[in-house]
């Protein structure tokens, strides 16, 4: 399990604690944060799962392949460095105390 917290665009945040092998995404859904839409269901088909992540985080985490960074293109103001789509984040030990932020809207 690693504790995972995810905050809000107002700023609430929500601690939560995800199995190792989840994804990012699937922590949000199954513990119902608001902000993670998740609409292709993890199939990296869609950008609304899309988080800031960080930035003592990102060097952390395993880089975007080529489809994640596509799918990017489609998210509500991507940031270069530190946006991410949560259904491509695998939870594992280390990521116990990953931190990210949700934008202000998915589309």
């Amino acid at each position: 399990m690693a504790k995972i917290t995810y905050i809000e665009h107002n700023g609430t945040e929500h601690v939560v604690e995800v199995a190792t092998g989840m994804t990012v995404m699937e922590g949000a859904r199954d513990n119902g944060i608001p902000g993670i839409e998740a609409d292709c269901g993890g199939a990296c088909a869609c950008s609304t799962c899309h988080v800031y992540v960080a930035p003592e985080w990102v060097d952390k985490l395993p880089e975007r392949e080529d489809m994640e960074e596509d799918m990017l293109d489609f998210a509500y103001e991507p940031d270069p460095t530190r946006s991410r789509l949560t259904c491509q984040i695998k939870v594992t030990e280390a990521l116990d105390g990953l931190v990210v932020q949700m934008p202000e809207k998915q589309i």
